[in-house]
């Protein structure tokens, strides 16, 4: 029995390290690199704290050197996953009675373990799985990752402490239990802090968990996966499966105690597993619970007041770092006509000045799209911009995937503000301008806010707090995260939940305590002192 109101440690932000030459951070993750390519890693499943192995693998990939293998993942079948459900109701049994601050010391263990021996290794492994510079998957699977982590048990915390009011005669109190049955979690291949995240905060909260992560992301995951076991996850409370996602997710969901879906991908995908959650209803034990962070079509809008090279940097930072491969990345740019050309002009030197290649380079800037599924599609568009009289490539526009799936970063002007590629998801290195007149200002808001059917991440440039006003008004069913004077991308967890709606999600705010709300069922527990022995009220006399 607990014998202690616990106080947490105070959660803080992990200080991002520079990498810059010489530093021992930098020579550790390049060394860690050396060591995972040149290698030949062998990932099995987890499932109920064993290694599990089949006869079907995959060979993994690195996006920016695609032939060559630095190792194999083995493909789950049915009664994999039907093992994997199995083990964490079995496991659920002890992990949801574990009191709250034994989980908390796991996991509290794990940032701490990412923080330190195992930096470089979610880094090393980041850069390679999913073609991160060193930067970029500094800043998410480690940072990230451990604030996730640490600010999550912080919040753990701060819910088990929300109780209500007691009147006198009787004790009301509130109970967080884990949801009745297991949660499933869906992972991307974009974010290795997505995947931590998703699987942990559910887990943090009682529950037990059978995970799918993405197939462009595996040598990530087990990195986490190590983690979790060195930290102490009990045998069976996080299940790991690859392979088919239709035959997962199927067996998942054909379970009556399914009891949750974390999810982070594609809109259709998101749609597609809630109509089959709808459809499956009647077999369920309770009401499963359903968060979903999806796509996004994320606008950057400058005021004709705005200072041109804050708003270029915005463009170029926002649009192509990780190759515009997250939910966040700046895809479709609104600038006035007074100063679009001087925009247009910082960016397109920018772009000049980008570095491409692998990321064992530290020099480069941008490396490889993620497969080659995702090369052909960002082409197709360019080309139809390269040959439509209503766009214009005005920077980049050039691809090679003859060694990696390397795009340029590339800026269509549109001549028309319904333009395709101002509307559709491209999920990469492309960004598309329309240029509005000044005098349209007013009119531009409503354009922003009805073009696209997502609603995630959003920036407004302006000198003018007038303007400013007016447009956080204007836009604000158009981004759940709102940036004013920065690029749309760069949440901290802590500072700033991240989520939207409309079709990019259910705005659960991944980064609070929200979204761990979402993973309990509260039970209300009221104790009366002296119980009446008279079913008779005062009125009757």
């Amino acid at each position: 029995m607990s014998k202690g109101f616990f106080q947490v440690p105070t959660a803080i932000n992990e200080p991002v390290k520079s990498y810059a030459p010489g530093t021992p951070e930098r020579e550790a993750v390049a060394a860690q690199y050396k060591e995972y390519f040149n290698g030949n890693v062998d990932v099995p499943m987890y499932i109920n704290g064993e290694e599990v192995r089949s006869n079907n693998t995959r060979n993994m990939t690195p996006p920016h050197d695609h032939q060559h293998v630095v190792g194999t993942y083995h493909l789950a079948d049915k009664s994999h996953v039907e093992k994997a459900i199995s083990t964490a109701l079995e496991a659920r049994k002890k992990w949801s009675q574990m009191k709250w601050e034994q989980r908390a010391a796991i996991f509290l263990k794990a940032a701490d373990l990412i923080a330190g021996p195992y930096r470089a290794k979610i880094n090393a492994s980041t850069m390679i799985a999913q073609s991160k510079t060193v930067h970029q998957a500094e800043i998410d699977a480690a940072c990230e990752l451990i604030d996730f982590l640490r600010f999550n048990v912080e919040y753990m915390s701060q819910i088990y402490a929300e109780q209500p009011d007691s009147n006198e005669g009787l004790w009301n109190r509130v109970e967080y239990r884990p949801l009745e049955g297991f949660t499933y979690a869906v992972t991307p291949f974009n974010f290795t802090a997505i995947a931590g995240n998703l699987t942990s905060c559910m887990a943090m909260m009682g529950n037990v968990v059978v995970w799918k992560p993405s197939d462009s992301q595996v040598f990530s995951a087990q990195v986490i996966v190590d983690i979790f076991k060195e930290a102490g996850v009990p045998d069976g409370v996080i299940n790991v499966v690859y392979g088919d996602p239709v035959m997962i997710t199927n067996t998942v969901l054909d379970s009556p105690d399914f009891a949750g879906l974390h999810f982070t991908g594609s809109t259709f995908v998101f749609k597609e597993l809630w109509k089959q959650i709808g459809q499956n209803i009647h077999n369920y034990k309770t009401y499963p619970k359903i968060v979903g962070e999806t796509g996004g079509k994320d606008f950057i809008l400058a005021h004709p007041t705005a200072n041109t090279k804050q708003v270029a940097t915005a463009i170029t930072r926002g649009a192509f770092e990780f190759q515009g491969q997250k939910c966040s990345a700046a895809s479709r740019v609104y600038l006035p006509k007074s100063t679009a050309n001087e925009i247009l002009n910082f960016v397109k030197a920018d772009i000049e000045s980008i570095k491409m290649g692998s990321p064992e380079d530290m020099s480069n800037f941008m490396t490889a799209v993620i497969h080659e599924g995702s090369f052909d599609k960002l082409a197709k568009y360019i080309d139809a911009a390269k040959n439509d009289s209503d766009a214009e490539v005005f920077a980049g526009g050039g691809y090679d995937k003859s060694k990696g799936y390397f795009i340029e970063p590339t800026v269509i002007v549109a001549k028309t503000p319904k333009y395709t590629t101002m509307e559709t998801e491209l999920f990469g290195p492309v960004v598309t301008v329309y240029v509005y007149d000044d005098k349209d200002w007013s009119a531009t808001l409503k354009l922003v806010d009805e073009t696209s059917e997502y609603a995630l991440t959003g920036a407004v440039l302006a000198a003018d707090r007038y303007a400013i006003e007016e447009a956080t008004t204007a836009l604000q069913n158009a981004a759940g995260n709102f940036y004013i004077n920065d690029k749309p991308t760069g949440a901290v967890v802590g500072q700033q939940p991240f989520g939207g709606a409309r079709a990019s999600g259910t705005n659960d705010k991944a980064g609070s305590a929200q979204n761990l709300l979402r993973w309990v069922s509260p039970r209300l527990i009221k104790e009366t002192f002296v119980t009446p022995t008279d079913y008779r009220y005062p009125f009757l006399g």
